[in-house]
């Protein structure tokens, strides 16, 4: 039996997932510890150490699985989607869980003294918009590499 091709093709769906890669592994990083938000977050003198602990997971989180994405990207495979899916699907987890972790109760977007509705985008929170826009791009990325079976992706 002949051993299955293999390819770094860089297709479309490739290409959007490792963006998404790069936006979970920068993003939290940027959004709550060095960026103008790390005053909400990670430096806020309101927030208990505790709460600190849990930022500070979600952002060495994101940038592992960001990591693992990526290394996954560019591995070569045989071109059976799967190249393109289950990066997507690791992607898929911290936007998936910011989006779930609001089904608990108490929980918010933001801290009562830094909400600000005028920044919404369409009466959405940034942070909901950029998480379903990056979920958005993932779905068309696994899309576009189960569209035609049998074929590179």
């Amino acid at each position: 039996m002949p051993a299955a091709q293999t390819t770094r093709h860089w297709t479309v769906a490739r290409i959007l997932v490792a963006a998404v890669a790069v936006a979970t592994l920068v993003g939290a990083l940027i959004a709550d510890a060095l960026g103008p938000g790390a005053a909400q977050h990670i430096s806020n003198p309101n927030w208990p150490p505790h709460a600190k602990v849990h930022d500070a997971q979600y952002i060495v989180m994101s940038m592992l699985l960001g990591v693992i994405a990526l290394v996954l990207l560019f591995r070569r495979s045989s071109g059976d989607g799967r190249a393109v899916l289950v990066p997507a699907g690791i992607l898929a987890t911290p936007w998936l869980g910011m989006l779930g972790a609001l089904l608990f109760p108490g929980t918010a977007m933001l801290d009562p003294e830094f909400d600000v509705p005028s920044a919404y985008v369409l009466g959405v929170h940034p942070q909901i918009l950029v998480a379903a826009v990056l979920l958005t791009v993932l779905a068309v990325a696994a899309l576009l590499a189960l569209r035609t079976p049998g074929r590179r992706r």
